[in-house]
């Protein structure tokens, strides 16, 4: 695989990471919350006070959407993500990394039929972006790009910001539509499935429509009682996502490589 080739493909994740990095930490517990019984003046009547049912949480519609996801992911310090990309029923690349807000960084590796079968590595800095291809590092060394020279990889970076990747998305966002509540692996979520502009999520990276794309991407998202999201997919064209966002908050410090496995 080419530096230009496997750039690309890491690129066509930001959009995905962008959107999916929305989750939330421990689901809030619900259901009835009996209070202590009453005194009473005999052993013969027990008065006790009714229990108090926990409301669900307010749908979301497009006004309040984007406002309440940005709530819950800026009190979130780091996330722990996992995905799959997938062409045609066909296994494309998986995804398996951290980001952080503060720093603004992410360590992730991906593989697949996208990284030839094997297994590549990304980790990036604030502006500092380290890489490891299979055919393009030797085993275990990887290739370090800074500022402008990040490119596409400083987009990828970028979309682990919440400020950023809120801002981008609600411009771009069409409609909210509430599916309904949906059980995912054993947690109780609330379903979402929301439209994108894919001319003003481009326009807002300077890029333009390409010819023959879609005018508008649709995302399913499962949110907890706190606005976070758990789950994220999308099929688009044959090319399908799905992601999980979990351990939020979870102590994760990612630094760079050191010295001696850095390649020019």
């Amino acid at each position: 695989m080419k530096l230009h080739t496997a750039v690309a493909t890491v690129a066509a994740v930001p959009l995905v990471l962008g959107l999916a990095a929305c989750g939330n930490g421990d689901p809030k517990a619900t259901g009835y919350r009996p209070s202590v019984p009453a005194e009473t003046p005999t052993a013969i009547v027990t008065k006790t006070a009714a229990p108090i049912v926990k409301a669900p949480a307010a749908r979301l519609n497009r006004a309040t959407f984007v406002p309440a996801m940005k709530a819950a992911l800026t009190k979130q310090k780091s996330w722990h993500i996992v995905g799959k990309v997938t062409a045609n029923g066909s296994t494309l690349m998986t995804m398996d990394g951290f980001q952080t807000a503060k720093p603004n960084a992410l360590s992730m590796e991906m593989a697949g039929a996208a990284f030839e079968g094997k297994t590549a590595k990304i980790v990036a800095i604030n502006n500092v972006a380290y890489m490891s291809f299979p055919g393009l590092t030797p085993a275990g060394k990887f290739v370090r790009f800074t500022g402008a020279k990040t490119g596409d990889v400083g987009e990828l970076l970028e979309s682990g910001d919440p400020t950023k990747i809120f801002n981008s998305f609600g411009s771009s966002l069409g409609s909210v539509k509430y599916v309904g509540p949906e059980t995912v692996d054993g947690q109780k979520l609330e379903r979402y499935d929301i439209s994108v502009s894919t001319a003003k999520a481009l326009a807002l990276q300077g890029k333009k429509l390409p010819a023959g794309a879609p005018k508008t991407m649709t995302y399913s998202l499962w949110m907890d009682s706190s606005h976070l999201v758990r789950r994220m997919s999308f099929d688009l064209v044959g090319v399908s996502m799905l992601m999980t966002m979990t351990d939020y908050n979870k102590a994760v410090h990612i630094t760079a490589p050191p010295a001696s496995k850095i390649v020019k």
